[in-house]
């Protein structure tokens, strides 16, 4: 199949690597605004999506470009029935979010989100386990997140773009642990947020502490910020505990899986991004598109994640608990 890429940018790289590995895909074009990145990513090069939309004959497009162009890319997609895997945060806004899952109906254009955290390997493990009973009915669980990249006059300097953004740690990062708990535990009916700014550089908070409630009774926190790493620190870029009635899984900052304190399943990917999720991401992707089947993570199911994530603004603005529509 061939596909093109749109925006080669630094965690663009992740989804070159593993596209290069997939055999049923090619990445044939690349369309970013510095020509000389285009051209490292792909044999054919354009300086904007619209021309290598026109002039390109594809079978799917990867968007790995900022979230403010999301739309207008999706948009573009689904004028010519390219079938879409996009980056998130999904959009800048819920009215675009919203758009591009309509313009993608529209035409009845495939279109997903490219969400990988619940692509790693011990959350899919992890998953399996709550599945077939293992620790009983679950009662809590705490996801915490850590990346010591967060502090000093210059911070993520990988993607130092996040010192602008308005909305930073849930929009950004905590989304991944938000459509975790939702892969886990079904979809999110109630949100309790608190956020800070710590370093005072950035525009958008960089500390937040949310409590989410799922059906039946179970209720979760997601713990985050970006100060320290977790010791020991590892791909997870934390931990997670799930309790349940009759034991407990525990997720370890090297990936390692554990139940009631037992080593159940050990991390021992060295490839790709955080347990090659992204390579597991793109496949599913490709395998869905193929046997014309619904994604894991649709445009149509993200939007349960990102109004999780719009709750979690509102509750920490109001200084209350936000529940969410029924789904």
């Amino acid at each position: 199949m061939r596909g093109g890429i749109i925006g080669c940018g630094y965690f663009a790289q992740f989804h070159l690597e593993a596209w290069r590995r997939l055999p049923d895909a090619e990445i044939v074009a690349a369309a970013d605004p510095d020509l000389i990145r285009a051209r490292q990513a792909a044999p054919h090069a354009y300086a904007s999506a619209e021309e290598m939309f026109d002039r390109e004959q594809l079978d799917f497009v990867d968007v790995a470009a900022r979230p403010e162009t999301h739309l207008s890319v999706v948009r573009l997609a689904a004028e010519r029935r390219v079938p879409v895997i996009c980056q998130k945060p999904m959009a800048s806004s819920w009215s675009d979010a919203v758009a591009m899952v309509e313009a993608a109906a529209a035409t009845s254009t495939p279109f997903m989100i490219h969400e990988n955290w619940r692509w790693q390997p011990w959350y899919r493990v992890a998953h399996a386990r709550l599945a077939q009973g293992d620790i009983g009915r679950p009662v809590s669980y705490a996801l915490r997140t850590r990346k010591a990249d967060g502090a000093g006059p210059e911070p993520y300097s990988h993607q130092p773009y996040f010192r602008q953004m308005p909305r930073m740690l849930i929009h950004e990062t905590l989304v991944h642990h938000i459509d975790t708990a939702r892969f886990l535990f079904g979809d999110v009916v109630s949100v309790f947020a608190q956020i800070r700014r710590v370093n005072p550089v950035i525009a958008g908070e960089d500390r937040a502490l949310l409590i989410l409630g799922h059906r039946p009774e179970l209720i979760g926190v997601i713990d985050g910020h970006r100060f320290q790493d977790p010791i020991p620190d590892g791909p997870a870029m934390g931990e997670a505990l799930f309790e349940g009635e009759s034991g407990t899984l525990w997720i370890s900052p090297a990936g390692d899986v554990f139940r009631n304190g037992y080593r159940i399943w050990v991390n021992d990917i060295g490839q790709g991004y955080k347990g090659d999720s992204v390579y597991s991401t793109q496949r599913h992707f490709l395998t869905r598109l193929m046997e014309g089947r619904t994604f894991e993570t649709s445009g149509s199911d993200y939007l349960k994640t990102f109004a999780v994530v719009e709750a979690a603004y509102q509750s920490a603005e109001e200084r209350r608990m936000v529940q969410l529509a029924s789904t």
